[in-house]
């Protein structure tokens, strides 16, 4: 019995390269515009700001570094360089989590907060000005509804489990 015949690749339309390619070169170009505007103005990275203003969003300013890594989206081992970094700024202090002993926290100081307090209005005006001036509303809903079902599909769909495995 011969064996099961590989089904062909799918490839994308013309329209839908385009479109993915487009999508590609914005995730490439806007991080790197808010980051060079963060760093010029608050010697900040767009990663550091977003942790600043995650812990700065959390009751008490502070949060377990595992779910702050969730929530920045990125791994622990990356994230707890980074909090090192902020910690010698200043910026933020760990302490043994008092409901579990196992986890560590990540606290926002008032330094911290002085810091993100200062670098946001540049910060809100060059994402207003880069992203959200240009769409108009019923775009901006569009892409909120779009953005949902990406990362739906990219959170728990197949190649998630691909990537977990």
């Amino acid at each position: 019995m011969p064996a099961p015949k590989d089904p062909e690749p799918r490839w994308l339309t013309d329209d839908q390269l385009a479109a993915w390619r487009g999508f590609v070169r914005l995730l490439q170009r806007l991080p790197a515009a808010l980051e060079t505007q963060l760093q010029q103005d608050s010697k900040l990275s767009l990663l550091e700001y977003h942790v600043l203003a995650h812990l700065s969003d959390q009751p008490g300013r502070r949060l377990r570094m595992s779910e702050l890594a969730t929530l920045a989206t990125t791994e622990l081992s990356r994230l707890s360089h980074l909090i090192g970094r902020l910690e010698n700024r200043g910026f933020v202090r760990r302490e043994p989590d008092p409901e579990n002993g196992r986890y560590t926290l990540a606290v926002l100081t008032e330094a911290g907060h002085a810091h993100l307090v200062s670098a946001a209005p540049a910060h809100v005006a060059q994402v207003l000005t880069l992203f959200v001036d240009v769409l108009t509303p019923h775009e901006l809903r569009t892409l909120h509804r779009i953005s949902a079902k990406v990362l739906d599909r990219v959170e728990s769909g197949p190649a998630a489990e691909r990537i977990s495995s």
